[in-house]
């Protein structure tokens, strides 16, 4: 066994394999940018290489860099993590070059398997089934639209060494991909360093479900189960699961089966995953084979008991599979969110920034119920612009998908995180979502529930109470507590009263309550617009962001955010300002004007911190609806901004090459 490992590899993947080889008895070192100075897995490690500046392209990309750190070090092996070099096959060549082992499979395997195109061709020999399309290097936008109606609308656009959503369109018709070509092309250019292209036939309604494999170097290869992956954004993985809630034994036999045939004709020999596109009817088509780690894993790792990065390791080092097929078992269900740094208010768009505060739920198992959380931040970290948006991989494992579900809501509901915007309110959401929850699921998932974008999740009878309930509990607390300073002339809270009105947003909830309470921890009978009187108890106190007790026989977490006069409440999904007043003062609340925010229809602002790629239009030039304006890169991925309807430029306020903050004017119409 390996004495020490270096990870070519930053944030929460980074993290992941130090946690595994630091239980192995394994020395790690960690590498980093500029940018990742201060990283937790610059902490994590027993030692540390600075290899260059923020832009990958000039430090975790550069295979002489990882070279030479391992050779400064001493490191035996290199574990690639996911993305940056782990399927480039020049990667592992260079390293045994130098006596160094690669932690993944042999780069015959990633020439195979790890390029799309190749992979296609090859399985297609092997006789697996392929969604139709074309496998050859499309090399201007004029053959993407003659293949395109050959192939028939809509289409998909991939860059053959993409991944994680990168360098890949959807196209309904010819013009669509005359611009997504272009556009897919430069972002596989800038993530990957190789901007080939293949176009095949997008399924309609599908669902991304795919198979995870483990080799050895003795030609033993199992699979273990397999992942839905279907609820995507932007072809970008959101939520995974494991198992599926499609298949059932024989499609999951035939899909495996299928899977370990087509590592065994390549001498997969590592950590990899089949990926499947599936028809409702459980019909099933080869996509590509990532030879790496997933994203994913920790999904397959909670049903299985088995720890992959420890595997994968074992294998690089020569040992044996200890699993066989007969093995696998599969345990109750996982449910994983990607907790990102990206704002569903404003369509999803990047959020940078400092992590001013970081609270992950408690890990760990209870009531059968456990919560894992893969992140690589802490609080205080950076939440740069020049990486992936991920803060942290929330995993849920319970008995049922149902359970795992509602444990993963909890989960994020008392996940507090504040200086930048995640994409939480949107993920506590979707836990409440009917059609997910039944399981009815397609990649198209989020663009069909969501066609207008994601505005917050409406409260229901339930959200109402309970943010009414947490509010008038936590108010009551804050005037039992400015009772007891000393020195005060009167109780702050006058008399008692038993009747209180809870405003939520512009809706006024009468609340009552009778005399007599204990403050802290509270316990306290609360009746909400007349309805029967339930039993509220917390250990909530004043300043604390999180109040956590139990409505009824529920147990509740509710996030509070200071706000003027009252507090923002957010509790699963939905996300409200809340004062608690006395009936007198609620009058006159209801007759406050509201204040409107300014008319910024005049503007393009930048909707997120990012790079300005290209100005399409000048000074006086009149746009049609729908037109480009303005192309921002913002952590790897071009945002293009189009104009809203017709106008006129008035003038440009920025230029190609500008880095601008969130809501900074890139031009005036006039």
């Amino acid at each position: 066994m390996f004495s020490k490992i270096l990870i070519a590899n930053r944030g929460e993947i980074a993290c992941r394999v130090i946690r595994t080889a630091r239980k192995m008895g394994i020395k790690t070192v960690a590498v980093f940018s500029d940018a990742d100075r201060d990283a937790l897995h610059v902490e994590m490690a027993d030692e540390a290489v600075h290899i260059g500046p923020p832009q990958a392209a000039q430090s975790y990309l550069l295979i002489d860099r990882i070279v030479a750190a391992c050779k400064q070090t001493g490191a035996e092996a290199v574990h690639p993590g996911y993305g940056f070099l782990s399927e480039r096959a020049a990667f592992p060549r260079a390293l045994e070059a130098e006596g160094i082992v690669f932690i993944g499979p042999n780069p015959a395997a990633i020439d195979a398997m790890g390029d799309k195109i190749e992979s296609k061709k090859f399985a297609a020999a092997a006789k697996v089934s392929t969604v139709p399309g074309n496998l050859d290097v499309i090399e201007s936008i004029d053959e993407a639209v003659r293949i395109s109606d050959e192939i028939g609308y809509p289409v998909m656009m991939k860059a053959s060494a993409g991944g994680g959503g990168k360098g890949m369109r959807i196209a309904w018709n010819a013009s669509e991909v005359a611009e997504g070509f272009a556009r897919a092309k430069s972002e596989a250019a800038s993530s990957f360093g190789d901007d080939r292209m293949f176009i095949e036939k997008f399924i309609v309604n599908p669902r991304h479900i795919e198979i995870q494999l483990l080799g050895d170097k003795h030609g033993n290869v199992v699979y273990l189960g397999e992942r839905e992956c279907s609820i995507q954004r932007r072809n970008q993985k959101v939520i995974e699961e494991a198992p599926s809630p499609l298949l059932d034994e024989a499609t999951r036999k035939a899909m495996g089966e299928q899977s370990v045939a087509l590592a065994k004709a390549v001498g997969y020999d590592s950590a990899g995953t089949v990926e499947f596109v599936a028809g409702q009817d459980r019909s099933f088509f080869f996509l590509e084979m990532n030879t790496r780690l997933q994203v994913e894993h920790p999904v397959t790792e909670l049903i299985t008991g088995i720890d992959l990065v420890e595997q994968m390791i074992r294998v690089a080092a020569g040992e044996k599979l200890s699993i066989t097929q007969a093995d696998v078992k599969l345990d109750g269900w996982a449910v994983e969110s990607r907790v990102y740094a990206e704002d569903p208010f404003r369509s999803f768009l990047p959020s940078t920034g400092r992590l001013v505060s970081y609270k992950p739920p408690q890990e760990g198992t209870e009531d059968g119920i456990t919560v894992r959380n893969d992140t690589g931040v802490v609080e205080g970290s950076e939440i740069s612009m020049f990486y992936d948006p991920m803060i942290a991989k929330l995993v849920t494992h319970a008995p049922t998908r149902i359970e795992a579900i509602d444990a993963q809501a909890k989960a994020l509901d008392s996940f507090i995180i504040d200086g930048i915007q995640p994409n939480i309110p949107f993920l506590t959401a979707l836990m409440q979502h009917p059609r997910w929850r039944e399981g009815r699921l397609s990649t198209g998932f989020i663009a069909e529930e969501f066609p207008d974008g994601f505005t917050g999740r409406e409260p229901d009878a339930k959200a109402r109470r309970v943010l009414a309930t947490a509010a008038l509990a936590m108010e009551l607390v804050r005037r039992e507590r400015l009772d007891g300073l000393e020195g005060r002339l009167r109780p702050a809270s006058g008399r008692w009263r038993d009747a209180w009105v809870v405003r939520l947003g512009r809706e006024q909830i009468e609340v009552k309550v009778p005399e007599g309470f204990a403050a802290v921890p509270l316990e306290i009978d609360v009746s909400i617009g007349g309805e029967r009187p339930v039993t509220v108890r917390s250990d909530w106190r004043p300043g604390e962001p999180l109040w956590h007790g139990r409505i009824g026989g529920e147990e509740v977490a509710v996030q509070v955010r200071a706000a003027t006069a009252g507090a923002r409440l957010a509790w699963s999904g939905v996300e409200l300002y809340a004062r608690v007043m006395t009936p007198e003062i609620a009058a006159l609340d209801a007759l406050m004007p509201v204040k409107l925010p300014p008319d910024m229809s005049k503007y393009l602002l930048c909707p997120m911190p990012g790079l300005v790629v290209s100005i399409a239009v000048a000074e006086g030039q009149e746009v049609k609806a729908g037109e480009t304006l303005a192309v921002v890169e913002a952590m790897k991925m071009e945002n293009v901004l189009r104009a809203e309807r017709d106008g006129t430029i008035g003038s440009i306020k920025a230029k190609a090459g500008d880095s601008l903050a969130v809501d900074a004017v890139i031009l005036e119409f006039a």
